[in-house]
């Protein structure tokens, strides 16, 4: 990767980063009815009347005899019912919880997908430190899953996890490019999903497809991370993804540049497969 290369996949990431930061804490007011907010709450207010209440990235929360009379769905936090509140349809959580005070009721079905409320509002030190080391631990446990397919894949499709690695040093702004068109894809799909409500059912399944790809992608990464680091001694290609994976999990465990890590991997990753499988890029397999 030369340093053209170097500067064009750093722009693109800022780039994103920006927008991503421009698309937060935006709000969408239809008729003063239907409520939908990026990257923050929704708040129906005491006694006020909308007919959805939407929260990409915050929580829902309605104020006591507010009212919902179509649907209240929050991605990536909670939906609150406070004391006398009311949704006359249905109500769900992606990454969230389900939460009912006395007097709150739901006409509807309700549903939660991940009842660990990990992306919540609530903030203090103490459960600042729970959520650190749950979150170090599914990630421990992320990369021991990530370690036993990896190794199979190198042993099952040789290939494979060489080429998604090839990709990524070879074609670096195209896998960037590509890994940011998915991603937007994804949230608009997502966002499109649940704003026509019939297909609020296929969001888990849009998140699970983005999911997986992202992390079969992301172990080509690592394999590219032990390439780079580990070069002499004629090391395995196994060696070098061990390597190049506790690398990157380590990096991941750090509080802050965490989740940035997380988010360079999965542009990385995910771009690199679509941009060979999809894109037809054509890598040269190194080792």
């Amino acid at each position: 990767m030369n340093w053209k290369q170097w500067i064009l996949v750093f722009i693109s990431t800022i780039v994103l980063l920006f927008a991503g930061q421009a698309l937060a804490q935006t709000d969408i007011n239809v008729n003063n009815t239907n409520l939908i907010r990026f990257g923050g709450d929704v708040t129906v207010q005491e006694k006020q009347v909308v007919e959805n209440a939407h929260a990409i990235g915050g929580s829902v929360i309605v104020q006591p005899n507010g009212r919902v009379t179509q649907t209240a769905i929050a991605i990536g936090g909670n939906v609150t019912l406070k004391k006398g509140a009311r949704v006359d349809g249905d109500a769900y959580a992606i990454g969230g919880k389900v939460v009912q005070e006395e007097g709150a009721t739901i006409g509807g079905a309700k549903g939660t997908l991940g009842d660990d409320g990990s992306m919540g509002m609530h903030r203090d030190r103490n459960s600042f430190w729970v959520r650190y080391a749950a979150q170090s631990a599914f990630r421990i446990m992320s990369a021991i899953i990530a370690a036993i397919v990896g190794v199979i894949l190198l042993r099952a499709a040789p290939v494979f996890m060489p080429n998604l690695a090839a990709t990524i040093r070879q074609y670096p702004s195209q896998s960037t490019l590509w890994g940011i068109g998915a991603i937007v894809a994804v949230i608009a799909l997502n966002i499109f999903l649940a704003i026509t409500l019939i297909g609020i059912p296929l969001i888990p399944l849009v998140i699970l497809i983005a999911s997986l790809a992202s992390f079969v992608g992301s172990l080509g990464l690592s394999l590219l991370v032990g390439q780079i680091v580990v070069k002499s001694g004629q090391p395995t290609q196994v060696q070098q993804f061990l390597i190049g994976l506790l690398i990157v999990t380590v990096l991941a465990l750090i509080p802050g540049l965490g989740g940035l890590v997380l988010f360079v991997v999965s542009v990385f990753g995910l771009g690199a497969l679509l941009a060979w499988k999809i894109g037809k890029i054509q890598p040269h397999a190194m080792g």
